[in-house]
Parts: structure tokens; sequence; C-alpha cells
């Protein structure tokens, strides 16, 4: 039987994390995979979908200028599309391959093993691991489980990866249809609404059970991507309940139902399935190892990685916790760390940056005003439109907003920013990492930026804030706004 310090099961980019972190405290590692590393954070997920937004936004970007100009709209086929996404994809896929396999071949006092296969728990030190009819044991003193996640279905829709897709298979289409609907109007689905919508070819129909997209956010936010949605011929379901979904004569119609008692069938050339993920648990037999389950995914016992078997570890999409590819590599370097180097800190979610890939993009960190108001926090409130930032004027980008929330109180710590527009990603980390070191905003007043740039506009929502912005709010009050939030009352700190 094979022996090592860490065994990880998964080789998405979670427990591959966790295996090179482990490499660096000088353990023997094997990592077991049992299709392709990288996971959904190469394949059908992360890279892949924002590699087509990406062109999309190109495509979107080079007709709104032909445009501008009278010419006819550039049309990209599904074929020129596909080229793209496969050339990005073998990109990475080249990388980790190159990597792993000099990692086991030709580097010098690393115990690292790849192992190809499907893994099941024996005990809790032992995994099988089965591939090509072939079954072996490899025993590990620790385990990190990092199986990821799969796209949720529904018991009485058929899901065919051809008429009716998740995003395992949305990619695998052969041409870019006149029409799709999407169920589902959360993150991914949005996201896929926008890139599908953006190549100017497909009807897009999202179906939504609540009153808004993006419910999670706040409404400013939302009202902007609604009616970029609209102006983009996006039909979003509002309030709407699937009753059935199916294929029919080539295509897939679908019935609604509203709360009015209003019924509408609707036939697109596809659908796509967009209602969460689901641990991948299946066949891992974990109840051999004695680890528990939750209701969302594997149970953490203290909740920062470990689960109620002490050398076990659940990482990434499996524990249920925070499904994005930059937590899952936190947690899972987090996890080698306490076993291996002794680390007594836990995992701080209060700074984790996301970003949404709509149009335009959306970045956050921190808590939003709608979480404030429901924890009973009072705040202070400071936002500025893209239309007054010098580089968004010179990129013709204006469409947009910078917004910052602080503790009601003279210290104004920083709970949470929200950006809207472009560069919001990077616009957002300086904040993230002042939430981190729990520091004063004063610190980003004083701050020499680059001019010019967008993160300038970070700069005059602080010195709103502290009463010395070069554009007061008093007076652009269409562009800017500075306000407390108490007990969901919101009351003007306009000055002069």
């Amino acid at each position: 039987m094979d022996k090592y310090d860490l065994v990880v099961i998964g080789g998405g980019p979670a427990g591959y994390a966790a295996a090179m972190r482990a490499l660096d405290f000088g353990k023997s590692v094997c990592l077991i995979e049992k299709k392709r590393i990288g996971g959904a954070g190469l394949y059908n997920g992360a890279l892949s979908s924002k590699t087509l937004w990406e062109h999309s936004q190109k495509v979107r970007s080079t007709n709104e200028s032909l445009s501008a100009f009278g010419h006819a709209p550039y049309r990209p086929t599904w074929e020129e599309i596909k080229t793209n996404l496969n050339e990005a994809i073998f990109e990475r896929k080249f990388q980790y391959s190159c990597h792993v396999k000099l990692l086991q071949h030709e580097t010098d006092n690393c115990e690292f093993e790849h192992e190809r296969g499907v893994a099941k728990f024996i005990s809790d030190h032992e995994v099988e691991v089965e591939s090509d009819g072939q079954k072996k044991i490899i025993y590990g003193e620790h385990i990190v489980i990092a199986t990821g996640s799969s796209p949720r279905k529904l018991p009485n829709i058929d899901v065919d990866e051809k008429n009716i897709f998740t995003s395992d298979g949305i990619e695998n289409i052969e041409e870019l249809p006149e029409s799709m609907v999407i169920v589902g109007a959360g993150v991914i689905g949005c996201e896929y609404a926008t890139i599908f919508s953006n190549f100017g070819r497909t009807k897009v129909h999202i179906i939504d059970r609540q009153d808004r997209i993006l419910p999670f956010e706040d409404a400013d936010i939302s009202k902007l991507v609604s009616r970029n949605f609209e102006e983009n011929g996006i039909v979003v379901h509002s309030k709407a309940s699937l009753e059935r979904l199916e294929k029919k004569d080539g295509g897939v119609e679908y019935e609604l139902s509203y709360p009015d008692g209003k019924t509408e069938v609707i036939k697109v050339d596809l659908a796509l399935l967009s209602i969460g993920r689901t641990p991948n648990i299946d066949g891992l037999e974990i109840e051999n190892a004695g680890v528990k389950m939750s209701k969302r995914g594997i149970h953490i016992g203290d909740d920062d990685t470990r689960t109620n078997v002490p050398h076990i570890y659940a990482v990434g999409d499996v524990s249920g916790h925070i499904g994005l590819v930059n937590m899952g590599e936190i947690e899972a370097r987090h996890a080698v760390e306490k076993m291996f180097g002794n680390n007594k800190n836990r995992i701080v979610y209060d700074n984790i940056c996301t970003i949404m890939f709509l149009q335009p993009e959306v970045a956050a960190v921190g808590l939003n005003e709608q979480q404030c108001v429901e924890k009973g926090i009072p705040i202070k409130v400071v936002k500025i439109d893209y239309s007054v930032i010098a580089r968004a004027i010179a990129m013709r980008k204006t469409q947009g907003f910078f917004k910052i929330i602080v503790t009601n109180d003279d210290d104004m710590k920083i709970l949470g920013m929200r950006a809207v527009g472009e560069h919001a990603s990077s616009a957002i980390q300086a904040v993230g990492l002042l939430i981190k070191l729990n520091m004063s905003i004063e610190v980003l007043s004083e701050l020499v930026h680059p001019h010019p740039s967008i993160v300038e506009g970070i700069q005059e929502c602080v010195r709103m804030l502290l009463n010395k912005a070069v554009f007061k709010s008093s007076v652009f009050r269409d562009k800017l706004a500075c306000y407390s939030l108490v007990d969901g009352v919101k009351t003007p700190l306009e000055r002069l």
C-alpha cells in the first residue's frame, strides 16, 4: 500500500492548490482526479465562461462603434467563437499538464504523484482508486476532499445536453441558437444571458421567481443590469413559476404562471438550467470514513475547513460554503497550513472580492446596503457615478458607479463596496485590503493614484465622506450621493 502525508481527492482549483501547498512543507502528496486536472475552474466553468464573456464584450463593443458610423453589425459564427474558446482552454490545460509531468519526473526532492481514477473511502485513512478496472488502495495521514460540484437538475426536466443544457454542456452547442431560455436569474444565469445576447444572434429569455434579478444585491445594481438586459433584447420573466419545460418539435417549449393567474407558453430553440450546484459526493462513500454531511455539503466541524474527522478536510464547492474558485484555493491552502504549519488563525470571509461578468461587470467586497439594513447596522453610504470619473470619460464608458459603505460613526470603518462598470474588478482590491486590516478611509483619501484611472473615483468617494471632495454632492445630486442609513431611514449628508 502506497502511503502519503497527504491524499487530495479532486484535481480542480482547490485540490490542486492543496497539493501544491503541501509540497511547500516538504510533504509527500498524492493527487487523485478521475477526469481532468483543472476541474470546473478550467472546463465548463470559470475560465471557459469568462473567455466567452470577454469575446462577447468585444463583439458588443465593436458593434456599438459600427452602429455609430452607420455600418452593419459584426456577427461571429459559433465556429469562430469556439475556436477562441478552445485556444484559451488548451493554453491553461497545457500549463497544468506540463507542471504535473515535471513535478512527477524531473523535480528533485519532490514526492508528488498524480493518480487518475475514481476514488472512494475504505476507512478514514484509506482511499481506493479505480481506473480501467484496476484498483489500488492509498493511505493518507491527512486527506483533503476537494471534489467540487455539479449543476443542479430538476427531476421533472429531461436534461440531455442537446436541447436542454446545464453549464456542463452549453459550450458544446453546434451553432448559436436563434432563441433560448435560461431557467434561473442568479449570477451564472445572468452571465450566460449577457454572453449570448452580446453575440447578437440569440433572443434570450430568462425566468426569475423573484420580482427582480440578482435579489441578493442592492436595488440600484439590479436596476442597472436589468435596464441593460432590456436594451440588449433580453426578456426577463419576473415573478414567474415554471410549470413545465420539455423538448418539442426539435426545440424546447416552456409554460409559465404568474401570481395574477396569467399563464403563457413560449417555444425556443434550447434551454439552459442555471439553478445552482450540488456537491460531488456520489460514489465517494464518505460514511466509511465517518465524515458527516450538512444540508449544503460536507459538514465542517469547526467551520474552518476541518470535518468532524480531525485529519480529514473539505474545501471548495464540496463543502457547500462559498462556490468561488478564489475561495476554494484559499480554503485549500489554509487547510494544509493547519495540518503542517500549525496555523491557528481562522479564515476571514468578510473581505471576499467577487465579480459578476454582466453588462456592465459588477464587483463586490464586504456587505451591501440591504445586508446592513437586515443586520440592523447603522451606516453611511457614498456613491459616485462613472460619468464624473476622467478615465471613464476618456474610455467613453461612463455607465456605472462606485458605492462605499462605512460605519455610521467617527471612525467610518469600511464595511463593503460595490463597483459597477469598466475595470470594476480591479477597483475593489484596495478596499478589500482595508477591510481585512480594519484601517480607516483616511488611507484611501491620501493615496496618490495614477491619472487618469478608474480608481480615482474611489478616492473621491472617501473624500466626500471626509468633506473634502473636488465635486460636491449638494451640487451634482444626480451624479454624487452621500447619506446615512439608520433603521432603514435614509438621510442625506450633503455638505459644501
